[in-house]
Formats: structure tokens, sequence, C-alpha cells
């Protein structure tokens, strides 16, 4: 078998066109800009490329966007001091703080900080807990946007998901546990585990759908695979070969797309599809914030 490949890239640039043509149709109804503010403490070379990725796409679609960058020396008090000033700039409709943040920062007390309707990233206690509850939607919070991502492509490939065993493997704020919660508002049978659970390979072995979100370079193994299992890889690990740096996901892909129905290849799967979601999610948000119904991205 040779597996199908989802290309998220691709389905990420026709998330982006909606987005631009909501937020054009924003600016000319109600002269809306959705404003991303995106707050950098540090130098950190990863996040910073990150960070410019993240400001250029804001542009690219007709969003105003904020590059805000602090030493990383910041105070946590002047950290919260910025948030605060930021959610009550009406101009500014998602905050990201970039993470990771310099020890002397608790990142949880920045996160709590952010206005939820503010909070494009989707990891606010109050988002979190809306969505382990199942009130979570564009009218109720906003959504990670990795797990947000991945769903949208399991959805473009398999449509319905009632029914489906899937998988998790990784049980992170980030992604492992919101994955899991919108797989089970989806109907579908959750498992989350992760690099202790006991007899991994027969576990995944079953597993209809497999999220693999764990950070181990190739990890899951091909054999590991159910035939014709629908892959989302999330892994983004580097590793050397030949004397080269290569990008390369959790599971190893040319194994795994000889045994699976669907498979996110690394680089081009997930990745171009968590950027568009936090445009998604900031327009969405400008949308709230002005009393609007929520639009349909």
């Amino acid at each position: 078998m040779s597996a199908r490949i989802i290309d998220g890239k691709e389905f990420a640039a026709r998330l982006r066109a909606r987005v631009a043509a909501t937020t054009a149709e924003l600016k000319s109804a109600h002269g809306i800009t959705p404003g991303l503010a995106v707050v950098l403490v540090g130098e950190d070379p990863a996040s910073a490329v990150y960070v410019k990725s993240k400001g250029k796409a804001a542009h690219e679609d007709g969003l105003r966007a904020y590059d805000i960058r602090h030493p990383a020396t910041l105070s946590q008090e002047a950290l919260l001091a910025q948030i605060r000033d930021l959610n009550a700039d009406a101009s500014v409709h998602g905050i990201l703080v970039q993470m990771p943040l310099p020890s002397q920062i608790d990142p949880q007390a920045i996160i709590a900080a952010i206005d939820p309707l503010k909070d494009v990233d989707g990891f606010h206690p109050l988002n979190a807990g809306r969505l382990m509850s199942g009130e979570y939607g564009v009218s109720h919070g906003l959504v990670a946007c990795t797990p947000l991502g991945c769903m949208m492509l399991l959805k473009d490939v398999l449509g319905d998901l009632t029914g489906k065993d899937a998988v998790v493997i990784g049980r992170s704020n980030i992604v492992g546990k919101p994955i899991a919660q919108l797989l089970l508002q989806e109907s579908c049978t959750v498992t989350i585990a992760h690099s202790r659970t006991r007899d991994l390979a027969a576990l995944c072995a079953r597993a209809d759908i497999l999220v693999a979100a764990v950070g181990r370079a190739e990890m899951v193994r091909g054999s590991w695979i159910k035939p014709g299992a629908t892959i989302i890889d999330v892994g983004i690990n580097r590793i050397e070969v030949d004397g080269k740096n290569k990008l390369v996901g959790d599971v190893a892909y040319a194994e795994a797309a000889e045994i699976a129905g669907a498979i996110t290849p690394v680089p081009g799967g997930v990745g171009p599809m968590t950027i568009a979601c936090l445009l998604r999610n900031t327009v969405v948000a400008a949308a709230l914030q002005a009393g609007l119904n929520p639009p349909a991205i």
C-alpha cells in the first residue's frame, strides 16, 4: 500500500485564503482590521524564526501584526504589565507570547494573564476548560492552533470520524491533551499514550487514527501501523544524516507510508496548519470582540 500524502501546505493555503477574505470583509463592512501581537522575550534563534514567520503571514493575509521584543533579562512583572497593556488595546485582537520563556518567568502566570478572548494560542485555563467540558467552538472559546489544524486535516481526509479508534502519543497541554478532547467530541474512541506506555507498538497497531506528538525522532515504526490507518505526525525533530541536518517527524515516514492509508509529511504537513489556524483564531477573536457573529472559517 502507498499512503495518500496529506498536503498540509496546500490545505493551509486554502484556509489562509478564507482568512484573507474574511479579514477584507471585516475591514469593508465594519472598519475592523484584526490585530495580532506576538511577544518574544530573549533571543532564542528558533523562536525568532517562528515570530518572524507569524508576522509575515499576518501581513500577507491583511491582518495588522505587532512584533514586540524584549531582552532575556525582562522581569515577570514587566511582562505582565505588557500583557495588561495589550489586553486593554482595542486594536489588538490576538495575543501570543512565544515559548519558551526565560527561567525567571512563570509561563503559566503569563498565559493566565491574557484575556481569554485574545488568547489565540488557546492555552488560557478558561479556554482549556471549555474544551474539556465540550463547550469549545468559535462562540465559546479559542482552540489551540496545532490540534485545531490536525482536526481540520483529519476531517478533510476521513469526513465523519464517528467510531474511529484513535491513539494520541503525547500528553502535553499544547497538543496531546487538546487533540484528544477534539477527537472525543467527534465521537472517536480515544487513548492517550506516551513514551512510558507499556507495549506502545501493540496499542498503535489497533488505531484507525494515530496522532504522534511525543517529540522523539522517528520513534513510531512502520510495523506499529495498522494497515490503512491515518497518521498525523506533529513531531519536528532535527537529526544529522550524512553530515547534514534533516527535519523528520515522530514517525518513520518511509516505513509508515507503505502501510498507512494517509499520512502527513514532515515538513509540509501539520506545520503550515499551525500558523494558518493562528491567523484564523485572530480573525474569529476580532469578530467576537466586536460583538459580531463568529465567521465560519
